[in-house]
């Protein structure tokens, strides 16, 4: 594998366009399942969301076209700040590290943060918000059913360049999802395929993935029972059975 650039700062960034519903499908899966576990951009999430409902009233209006591209655009332009703590009375106080990754705002930040992002929605034809009943909710995909669902588990597996391939499993539904995070490209002629490893330790070939580095797949074969999900190098167009040792098994939850 090859180094790639961070995309993390990229992931916690597309807070302001998912509060105004504007990312487009891949996106929207990628952060949904960054939001399950960063409690900053929860919040963040929620402020702006409240805000965007505060100043829009009860009218409905149907987006304008091209407004998710100036809705990232004008995110673009606004600088987020570091939280503001107080310190401990007892406790030392340190200066803080430089930190690579976006940490969200809080307080008069956030605001901040709704004000830029509804400034830029209105310039574009106003807030619309979406009113209506569970029967207007749009159907879910199946890797957003997966994502879901009450029993979800996942798994991450780091890689040495700072690439990530998280597994999410939902028994109930009997699926598996993957997702990954500046994952490197296969070597030349070749292909990453993914494999169903059951309780036996018998590994069943899957779905053979895309050359892309940031990707959500659901993954074809029944995952009611399987153990872990396995990751090998291929020739071109997958295996019937491994032809390598695994670059990675990653073990399911219960």
């Amino acid at each position: 594998m090859t180094d790639h650039h961070d995309t993390t700062g990229d992931v916690h960034a597309l807070s302001g366009a998912y509060a105004v519903d504007a990312l487009d499908p891949d996106e929207r899966l990628r952060f949904e399942a960054h939001l399950r576990e960063c409690p900053a951009c929860q919040a963040e999430v929620a402020g702006l969301r409240e805000a965007v409902a505060m100043l829009g009233g009860d009218a409905a209006v149907a987006p304008p076209a091209g407004l998710r591209a100036s809705v990232l655009a004008g995110i673009e332009t606004v600088r987020p700040l570091p939280p503001v703590t107080a310190p401990e009375p007892t406790a030392e106080v340190r200066p803080l590290r430089p930190r690579r990754r976006f940490l969200g705002l809080a307080g008069p930040q956030l605001a901040l943060a709704a004000a830029a992002v509804l400034v830029v929605v209105a310039a574009v034809g106003g807030v619309w918000l979406w009113q209506g009943s569970d029967d207007d909710a749009p159907e879910l995909t199946a890797a957003e059913q997966v994502l879901t669902a009450a029993d979800a588990v996942h798994t991450t597996r780091q890689f040495p360049d700072g690439s990530s391939a998280t597994v999410y499993v939902s028994r109930s539904e009997g699926r598996a999802v993957i997702v990954t995070d500046d994952m490197a490209p296969a070597p030349t002629g070749k292909d990453y395929q993914l494999w169903l490893v059951g309780p036996d330790g018998s590994m069943v070939p899957d779905l053979v993935m895309p050359d892309d580095p940031d990707t959500t797949k659901v993954l074809e074969g029944d995952a009611s029972e399987v153990t872990a999900v396995g990751i090998t190098v291929e020739p071109d167009g997958g295996s019937e059975e491994p032809s390598t040792e695994p670059l990675a098994v990653i073990q399911l939850g219960a």
